[in-house]
This record gives structure tokens, C-alpha cells and sequence, in this order.
């Protein structure tokens, strides 16, 4: 299989853009893409042509044509599959298929066809892999600029650390000239004579004495106030300013920074953490138990469809009884089939999963045992994409402008992933500056937040049998913009992968396990914009 050109061009044959993997003069690119339209067969359902030199493969793109040039002995049914891959990559960078949106985004589709083909032949590499290649992160270059913004902290940490010495010293200086007095006596440092220097004064107070004109005695000189704050700089306060400092003046001082209360004062009890689990059920704890954690980050766009989505989650084995550290465990069949799009990576003492075969989570070393009270990330997996298919749960938000200058809106959502249950959803919309709104109609609880200026809508609980709710409020204004973006979040039960546990069996006579399971989903950023 050569694959001699991949190029876009128009009904008319002149090209758009044009990738040639072989030796090719612009000219002949030109001739062939012009040829390509007189050769194309009228009705009929093929998607290549074949000329006396080159075979042409092309799939349609809206106003346009995107094809691939090969020669005539390469494997037509390759051809196919790499043209797919293609279209799916044009149509992933550009938003419509159009000719100047292809030719604004000329560079990176070129550089996405040399990751798809080279030198003529197809790379090994599908789109999840392309995508990664023009991303262009680096895991090494990223510890670099971690190492270097350290060693950047630590010098400024340095720094302020020696210019605070300084003005010690600077301090104890003076404090000693004032203790010599002006004649510049044996305690005197750098007071007397013609060298000598005299203390600059910090501050400057009217006198309300008369100016006495004997010198008094030295230690008369010594403000008891400024040794006192002398030895509080070089303490507590000097720790507690580098400490402020190192934060780059972003931290506020703490409770426990602060000036403590006096004993007479009656301190507050501290409130309760927010438990994260929220309002799941309690699961309870096995010898054999499987802590399911799943992270979702979505955006939605408010006139249908998905700009984002992407699902990062893991397996976390914990054992607490050593009789029961040699076990396999066998993943039960998804509800939701991801594809080949759901990236999976099992701990490296764990064997891979084979193709065509059930998922089971074993140790390469069938005499080893996996450790005892102490949980083990066994397996982690990861998607990324933009098939709504796998959206949990769908918010529809419709501002109405009225005539009168106000807006009715109308927001409703629907779980669309039957396999998870969500609890503590809040759907925050938020609201025209300076309006407040009137609730006409709603499922759960609403709340008005004045930290946002937003309507937060509470619903406890949505499943496969309450699977859907609404709202209807009017409020001041009409702009159907200023109701964007709508936030949500939620704790879910359950695993949008459909990663569960089917069986645990023991390694050596294959005896069933009791165990007990903990799946939930979190939510990192879920939005319509």
C-alpha cells in the first residue's frame, strides 16, 4: 500500500489543501485532482475510481471532496479505513467543513496527515493517538519546569531569608550606637569621632520635654519597646512573615497565625468537615473490597450537542484478611460499551487483558499475593471524546425574552445513563445583575446564592424511575446570555464505564470470594455554555 497524496479539494477539482508522501511537483498534484472530477462515476454508491496510472479513493465532505491518491497495487480495503481516519481527523480540528474553515486550520491538518502517513505508508496510530502526537506534552519537560520553579522558590526563599539577616544586624548596630551614646565610649560600635556614623532615626516624635543637655546614662537610651520587638522579629514573626512570603503574598494569615485569644475568651467549636461521599448509601466493608472512583469533566453547548468529555477513573483493591491476598478478580460485562476509545492500564504486577476474552485482574506471579491493609490502584482507565451517547445527564436551559423586558426560562434535565444514580445534583443557573426571579414551577428545591447571583436548583435524588425534572421561573431582563454558563454537579453511585465486579476466586482452588464493591462518581467541571 503507497499512498501517493492525501488531499481536500473542491467540486471543480482545485485543491484546498494538499499533503504529497512521495516526490511530486505541484503541477502533477494539480492534474490529478483536476482529473479526479471528470472521472467520478454519476450514480452510483462507489467511493473509488481508478485511471490508467493512480486509483483515487474519496468520500464526500460536504461542498467538498477528500481523497487519497495511491497507486494501483495497494489494498483498496486499507485505503477505506485510512480515508475514514482522515475524515474523522478534519472534521475533530475544524468546526464545519467548509473551505475557509479547512484552510484556517491548513497547518495542523498537515500535521495530523504526516502522523496518519509516511514516507507513503500508514502509521499504526488511531485518533485518540493522533490527537496525543499534535498535543506534543511532554512528561520530561514538565519535571523540568517543576524543578526549575522550585529552585526558583528556594532562591527567592533565600533571598528574604538574607535581607531579613541584614536588617537584623542593621538594627542591632543601631541599638548598640544608642547604647555607646554620642561620645563614642568604650560600648559605643560606631559612634564618636570624625568616622564615626550616628543612628538614623525610624521615626520621628515631637518632644514634650525639655532638651536635656547632659548626656544620660546608657541605658536610659534603650527603648524597652524596641528591644522588645527586636527579639519578637527574630521569633515567631520572622517565621510567620517568610512563611507569607514563600506564598507569594497570596496566603491570608490563618487562625492559628493570629494573635491567640485570651484566656478569658470562650473558643467556638470548630464545624464538622463536609463529608465527600455526600448522600450515598453506606457499603459494607469486606476482607475483599473494591473502591470504584470515577472523575467526569463535560461541557455541554446550550443549543445541543458536546464540545468535551472526558472520564478518568480507577480500581482500588483493599485485603484485610492474609488468607485472602491471592485472588482474581473478574469484571463483569459493561452496560456501556466505550469502544476501543476507553483506554485502559493495569498496575504493572498485574497481567493484561486479553483480546476477545473475559477481564480478569490477576498477578503476573500467580505465588504472589496482593498486599494486605494497604489499598492497590489495580487498574485505571481514561476516555476522551465527544459522543453524547455517554453524557449522564442532560440539561436543556430555554431563556424566552418577553415583550416587557423580562425572560422566562425554562430548564429541565433528564439522566440519560441509566447504570448510575445521582445524588445531591445542584444545577445552578445564574441570573441578569441586580434581578431576582420568580419560581413558577419546579421539581426539588431552588435557593437563591448571593456570593454568584445565581438560582440553585437542588434535586436529593435522580434514577432509572425519577429520571427527570424541570423548572419555570420569569425574571428582569432579556438577554438569553447572561442565563450562561449553567454548572452542575452531583455525586453519582455507580460507574459510567460500567466498570464492576463480577467474581473474586481464590488463585489456588478457584473457591468464590465474598467481597464487597464502593463505586461513585465525582464531577470535576460539568457545564453548559
Amino acid at each position: 500500500m503507497v499512498v501517493l497524496a492525501a488531499s481536500i479539494c473542491t467540486k471543480a477539482g482545485k485543491p484546498v489543501i494538499s499533503r504529497q508522501f512521495r516526490d511530486m511537483s505541484r503541477a502533477r498534484i494539480e492534474s490529478l485532482l483536476a482529473s479526479f472530477t471528470k472521472v467520478i462515476p454519476t450514480n452510483t454508491q462507489h467511493t473509488s475510481v481508478e485511471t490508467a496510472d493512480v486509483r483515487y479513493v474519496y468520500q464526500p465532505l460536504e461542498d467538498l471532496y477528500i481523497l487519497l491518491i495511491t497507486n494501483k497495487a495497494s489494498n483498496i480495503l486499507q485505503d477505506i479505513e485510512t480515508l475514514h481516519l482522515f475524515a474523522r481527523v478534519v472534521s475533530d480540528m475544524c468546526r464545519s467543513a467548509d473551505q475557509r474553515e479547512i484552510s484556517k486550520n491548513a497547518f495542523e491538518l498537515l500535521e495530523a496527515f504526516d502522523e496518519i502517513v509516511s514516507l507513503g505508508y500508514r502509521e499504526q496510530v488511531n485518533m485518540m493517538q493522533v490527537r496525543n502526537n499534535l498535543e506534543m506534552e511532554s512528561h520530561e519537560e514538565k519535571i523540568q519546569e517543576i524543578i526549575a520553579r522550585n529552585k526558583e522558590a528556594e532562591a527567592k526563599e533565600e533571598l528574604k531569608r538574607r535581607a531579613k539577616q541584614l536588617e537584623m544586624q542593621r538594627r542591632e548596630q543601631q541599638r548598640r550606637t544608642a547604647a555607646g551614646g554620642p561620645s563614642g565610649g568604650p560600648g559605643s560600635y560606631l559612634g564618636g569621632g570624625i568616622s564615626g556614623y550616628q543612628a538614623v532615626p525610624q521615626r520621628f516624635d515631637a518632644p514634650t520635654t525639655p532638651v536635656r543637655t547632659a548626656s544620660p546614662a546608657p541605658s536610659s537610651l534603650r527603648p524597652p519597646a524596641f528591644k522588645s520587638g527586636g527579639m519578637k522579629l527574630g521569633s515567631k514573626k520572622t517565621k510567620q512573615s517568610e512563611l507569607l512570603d514563600a506564598l507569594g503574598g497570596e496566603a491570608l494569615l490563618s487562625e492559628d497565625m493570629s494573635v491567640p485569644p485570651s484566656p478569658a475568651a470562650t473558643p467556638e467549636p470548630l464545624a464538622a468537615p463536609k463529608d465527600p461521599r455526600g448522600s450515598l448509601p453506606t457499603v459494607d466493608v469486606e476482607s475483599v473490597h473494591a473502591v470504584i472512583r470515577e472523575t467526569v469533566n463535560l461541557e455541554l453547548v446550550r443549543e445541543g450537542g458536546l464540545n468535551s468529555l472526558e472520564l478518568k477513573g480507577d480500581l482500588n483493591l483493599q485485603i484485610s484478611d492474609a488468607s485472602l491476598a491471592r485472588v482474581k478478580l473478574v469484571l463483569a460485562e459493561p452496560s456501556t460499551t466505550f469502544g476501543p476509545e476507553l483506554q485502559f492500564k493495569q498496575h504493572p504486577n498485574v497481567g493484561k487483558f486479553a483480546a476477545n476474552k473475559e477481564r480478569v485482574i490477576a498477578l503476573k506471579d500467580p505465588s504472589r499475593g496482593f498486599p494486605v491493609g494497604q489499598p492497590l490502584a489495580v487498574l485505571k482507565w481514561r476516555y476522551a471524546g465527544k459522543d453524547e451517547t455517554y453524557v449522564p445527564l442532560s440539561i436543556n436551559c430555554w431563556p424566552t425574552p418577553s415583550n416587557d423586558g423580562t425572560c422566562d426560562v425554562n430548564i429541565e434535565y433528564e439522566l440519560e445513563h441509566e447504570g448510575v444514580t445521582l445524588y445531591d445534583v445542584v444545577i445552578s443557573i445564574p441570573l441578569p445583575a441586580g434581578s431576582y426571579p420568580t419560581v413558577s414551577s419546579h421539581t426539588g428545591e431552588w435557593a437563591l446564592n448571593p456570593s454568584s447571583h445565581s438560582l440553585d436548583w437542588n434535586v436529593g435524588r435522580v434514577d432509572a424511575e425519577e429520571r427527570s425534572g424541570t423548572l419555570e421561573f420569569s425574571v428582569g431582563g432579556d438577554d438569553s446570555a447572561a442565563f450562561f454558563p449553567v454548572k452542575v454537579a452531583f455525586i453519582g453511585l455507580g460507574s459510567m464505564a460500567g466498570i464492576s465486579l463480577a467474581s473474586v476466586t481464590r488463585v489456588d482452588n478457584g473457591e468464590e470470594v465474598v467481597f464487597s464493591e464502593d463505586a461513585s462518581i465525582a464531577v470535576e467541571s460539568y457545564s453548559v455554555v
